[in-house]
């Protein structure tokens, strides 16, 4: 009986090994993967405060814990379970899928580019209460919105997770994507809250009597505005970079290694010029290239929009208008 249970004990400190270290696996890819989604993450800090502006300061974070909720409930009950569906059954069509979402990036990057070299001029009714809504009606249609534009981040983060672990079993794929989404979620819209509420806090610290303390909380008043907009720009290079890169990768995989290729070799021919700083300038090389790629891509696919997604859009809104 006593060698029975030993054996037992041994099966039971095995199956631990085995438990705990596909855990840690699945910690380690979940942060390679996050780390891939790096670009998406910082727009999505640098977009979601607009979405509390015109509130009352006490609205702010019941607002954000809204907009949180909802971007859980996109990547655990709609997103997670398709993703896995879809490695499950059509595992050829995620890098496909992953190429679409990075235009899609690039796209979005390059009207920001645009809007920053040309900006048009803000609509007046853009962040207006619409005078025909209560209070409460008005934030829930805000809340609304930011959930909708979390929806297509939030797919942007799990695709790429999903490329990223793609070859892992089924059960760790779930672990690593349930990880990722709940980190994600709480990186960026805790972010955002610190974000939306640092100018109260700022301000409450000026009106101390402590002069250092008063000087922290002017300088956070006063820095906010250039911090947002320092936030507003590497959000935009960072979905170009990452846009690029996905497209890059993306091409690679589907037999065109061209690229790739020619982007390695232009990062290694460069590293060695500052032997210390070599990781670096390999690094910085090879996101350049792939913001690069992302902006020419944007621009092209802003072609295709203007020309092509636009009007048939119209038609078709037109032809549903006739219908009713």
């Amino acid at each position: 009986m006593s060698t029975g249970l030993i054996a037992l004990l041994d099966d039971i400190a095995a199956l631990a090994k085995v438990a705990a270290a596909s855990l840690d696996d699945a910690a380690a890819q979940a942060t390679k993967a996050g780390g891939k989604a790096a670009g998406i993450v910082i727009d999505d800090a640098a977009v979601t405060p607009r979405y509390v502006v015109g509130f009352a300061s006490d609205r702010e974070l019941p607002i954000i814990s809204k907009i949180a909720m909802g971007s859980l409930k996109n990547k655990m009950l709609f997103l997670l379970p398709g993703a896995l569906v879809l490695s499950w059954l059509a595992p050829w069509i995620i890098t496909p899928l992953l190429m679409l979402g990075g235009a899609y990036l690039c796209l979005e990057g390059f009207h920001k580019v645009a809007e920053l070299i040309k900006p048009h001029a803000p609509e007046a009714h853009d962040d207006a209460p619409d005078t025909t809504m209560t209070p409460q009606q008005f934030e829930q249609a805000k809340v609304d919105s930011a959930i909708r534009t979390d929806f297509i981040l939030s797919a942007e983060i799990m695709a790429i997770s999903l490329a990223t672990v793609s070859s892992a079993p089924l059960w760790l794929q779930a672990i690593i994507l349930a990880i990722v989404g709940i980190g994600m979620t709480v990186l960026v819209y805790g972010a955002v809250a610190i974000i939306v509420r640092a100018d109260d806090w700022g301000a409450a610290l000026a009106r101390t009597r402590n002069g250092a303390t008063q000087a922290l909380g002017r300088a956070i008043v006063t820095g906010m505005p250039h911090f947002l907009m320092g936030l507003s720009l590497l959000g935009m290079v960072a979905m170009l970079w990452v846009g690029g890169g996905i497209l890059i990768h993306g091409a690679h995989v589907l037999g065109w290694h061209a690229p790739e290729e020619l982007q390695h070799a232009i990062a290694d021919a460069l590293a060695p010029a500052i032997p210390v700083l070599g990781g670096v300038i390999e690094w910085l090389v090879n996101a350049g290239l792939a913001a690069l790629v992302g902006l020419v891509a944007g621009a092209a696919c802003a072609e295709l929009e203007k020309r092509a997604i636009a009007p048939a859009l119209e038609r078709f809104q037109a032809a549903r208008a006739k219908q009713a």
